[in-house]
């Protein structure tokens, strides 16, 4: 196998025999000059396979510590349940992560609702989600609210498929098209498609189709984050709700306040990395 080129400290990007990337993960792998050989394989702690390149500057971004932790979940993860998981579920689950580990920060006294819903519908995902936030706790000190542990079990439902969700009705690539489109007209801006941002946005929108065809919308009364988010940057919060219309008159649908607040924290990376 053969490192060729660094995330972090313990996380690069390597190629094996058969000439296939993946990421490996082993404490200093990082440390050398790129490319090398690793000579013992003994000491790789964990693989994962088919992640899409278009996120390899994503890893770069999420802290060191947060990834390892993350890539932990997923492998008991993939141990665990007997569907098997979308290859990018490492990078969607550690951006999760951060992001509400930077809201704890930001919150700490808001008190969120844990999905009984989810529970009853996803006990082994659920147990998972337990697992994610109790080890968040132990390794990286944050004590994240008792909704995440639903929201992360929504990540393992979601994941169970060798594909992106693909929902039913109009065509999910096209209306997804639409919605950049509708932000890049809204902001005079052109987004580069090929960006991991844009990518990234794009995984989560398809996500949030296949939330409203199967009406597991995110609903965990964010409220007050949202009104503190629309507060300090309306603009983005107007292009979000005008997005949330645009889909439900399109789906037939109602899209929550928790969904407007994850459009706008897309949105809003999208402008941040976009010349306008």
């Amino acid at each position: 196998m053969k490192a060729i080129k660094k995330i972090n400290n313990n996380v690069a990007i390597c190629t094996d025999n058969n000439n296939k990337e993946l990421i490996a993960f082993e404490r200093g792998i990082g440390f050398p000059p790129m490319p090398y050989e690793i000579k013992d394989l003994s000491s790789i702690s964990m693989t994962f396979y088919r992640i899409d390149n278009r996120f390899y500057n994503l890893m770069e971004e999420i802290p060191e510590n947060i990834f390892e932790v993350t890539a932990l979940i997923v492998d008991k993860a993939r141990k665990t349940l007997s569907s098997p998981l979308n290859p990018n579920l490492l990078i969607g689950l550690a951006d999760h992560i951060n992001f509400a580990i930077i809201r704890l920060k930001k919150y700490k006294k808001m008190q969120m609702l844990f999905s009984y819903d989810v529970e009853q519908l996803y006990p082994i995902e659920t147990n998972l989600g337990r697992y994610a936030v109790e080890l968040v706790k132990k390794r990286l000190g944050a004590i994240l609210p008792e909704s995440e542990v639903t929201n992360i079990a929504m990540h393992f439902v979601n994941a169970q498929e060798e594909k992106e969700p693909v929902t039913e009705g109009p065509d999910t690539e096209a209306l997804i098209s639409e919605v950049a489109d509708k932000i890049e007209g809204f902001f005079s801006i052109n987004i580069d498609r090929a960006s991991f941002n844009y990518n990234r946005f794009a995984m989560h929108m398809r996500y949030y189709l296949k939330r409203i065809k199967e009406e597991t919308q995110f609903m965990n009364d964010n409220s007050v984050i949202l009104q503190v988010m629309k507060e300090n940057n309306e603009k983005v919060y107007d292009c979000a709700f005008m997005i949330g219309n645009f889909i439900d008159e399109k789906l037939e649908s109602k899209t929550t306040d928790d969904e407007i607040l994850y459009l706008m924290m897309h949105i809003n990376r999208i402008i941040k990395n976009t010349k306008i």
